[in-house]
């Protein structure tokens, strides 16, 4: 077992989430992979993009419906500094996770986490579980809360 699939379990277990990590035969490198192997709608899945403070370096996380996209201009509103593209090296560095494979749990390193109020209309969502072949499903209310995330409006 990887060591970022070994933290995000250690971060569940933690958290007291009762769920399961499913390994998918096909990948869920995408949200629309990750839609796919899980036979749901695109919208359901829990999608982890990270941007670097341009100011502070700091790691800011955006749990976004996976047929959304953040919007640059509202997410550094809300993050109070501009935001930077954080590159393969940055998301590895500071989340210890692979792009594609990013978890919403289990950083390396604290992130600040926005969540979209999108994820809150399902009874469940699924989120990378820190590897491009794993996922969990979440109630999305207990996943904002054992992230602490912040429920605001950033999709374009």
């Amino acid at each position: 077992m990887s060591k970022s699939l070994k933290r995000v379990r250690a971060a569940i277990e933690a958290a007291g989430l009762d769920t399961t990590i499913l390994e998918m035969p096909g990948g869920t490198r995408t949200a629309a992979d990750a839609s796919r192997e899980a036979g749901c709608e695109i919208d359901q899945i829990a999608k982890s993009i990270i941007f670097r403070g341009e100011t502070t370096g700091n790691v800011v996380l955006f749990i976004t419906a996976g047929g959304r996209q953040v919007d640059p201009v509202r997410a550094a509103a809300l993050a109070g500094e501009a935001l930077g593209r954080a590159d393969a090296d940055f998301v590895r560095q500071t989340t210890g996770f692979a792009i594609g494979g990013v978890a919403p749990l289990g950083h390396l390193t604290e992130p600040r986490i926005f969540f979209d109020r999108t994820l809150l209309g399902f009874e469940t969502v699924y989120a990378a579980a820190g590897t491009p072949r794993h996922i969990f499903s979440v109630e999305p209310r207990a996943l904002q809360r054992i992230c602490d995330a912040q429920v605001s409006d950033f999709i374009s």
